[in-house]
């Protein structure tokens, strides 16, 4: 299985890199919404001295973590497999011996984000050489901490759009339900604004919900923003999560799969 997953990582990467347009692209749309986030709350902190006790370093190195985890967490799979099962082409792939979602898909991601990541690193550090962020409260503690997060947090993404993918099998509109789906991760995972200035209401129905998971608990943890008590039952909710998820995916892709050899696509 190893000889596997190594065969789908040399195609794959090799296929990131005949994409460079395409990279810049999703980089762009990756940098400019927290920049821009950035660049307005640092504004109004300055201007008002803190904004419910945030300091415009605070925003500063909220949204420049974000910026990574974002990239670290994020996942592709409604845009390389969801016109494959609206055209067809989907049925080449289910003659393998292996799951096209855990294995090609999931490999496609992991290609997908690495050279991103790698792209996004000097333009990283060009805006800390910009902004001199004071990240004085990172730790190695914090960033071994945050790793398993972010494992967590792109497991969730992965099954959650995966299972938004499957909904293609039924429906031409599954991209019309991703937008809505997207409105929801923006409100509830911190990547418009931090968490702690929505309204309480926000907070409370954010926290029990897998979108905060994804972003907002892993840079709030890398920060060292976040109490024992809240890291451990963050942790215990993503866990959750990640099998609920997990078990929903593999549901709606077996019903899915029915439905797509039946109408003999």
């Amino acid at each position: 299985m190893i000889r596997i997953y190594r065969r789908f990582w040399q195609i794959n990467w090799a296929e990131q890199w005949q994409y460079r347009a395409n990279l810049l692209m999703y980089l762009a749309y990756w940098v400019v919404s927290p920049v821009v986030y950035l660049a307005v709350w640092s504004a109004v902190a300055n201007a008002q001295g803190n904004v419910q006790g945030l300091t415009a370093n605070d925003f500063v190195t909220y949204y420049m973590t974000l910026l990574i985890v974002d990239v670290l967490t994020s996942d592709i799979t409604l845009h390389i497999l969801a016109y494959k099962i609206q055209d067809g082409t989907l049925s080449g792939e289910l003659l393998r011996p292996v799951h096209p979602i855990l294995t090609g898909t999931l490999v496609n991601n992991l290609a997908f984000k690495a050279l991103t990541f790698a792209a996004l690193i000097p333009i990283w550090i060009v805006i800390y050489l910009l902004m001199r962020p004071d990240f004085s409260e990172v730790t190695a503690q914090s960033v071994l901490l945050t790793a398993p997060a972010i494992l967590l947090g792109f497991g969730i993404s992965f099954f959650m759009n995966s299972t938004l993918t499957s909904i293609a099998f039924w429906t031409t509109r599954v991209y019309g339900i991703n937008e809505f789906f997207y409105v929801l991760s923006v409100l509830f995972s911190g990547q418009f604004v931090p968490l702690t200035l929505m309204p309480p209401v926000i907070q409370q129905i954010a926290q029990f919900l897998p979108f905060q998971l994804t972003r907002y608990f892993p840079t709030m943890l890398v920060l060292n923003r976040l109490t024992p008590e809240q890291v451990v039952q963050n942790y215990a909710l993503a866990v959750f999560w990640l099998i609920a998820l997990g078990v929903i995916f593999f549901i709606v892709w077996r019903a899915g799969v029915k439905r797509f050899s039946a109408v003999g696509a």
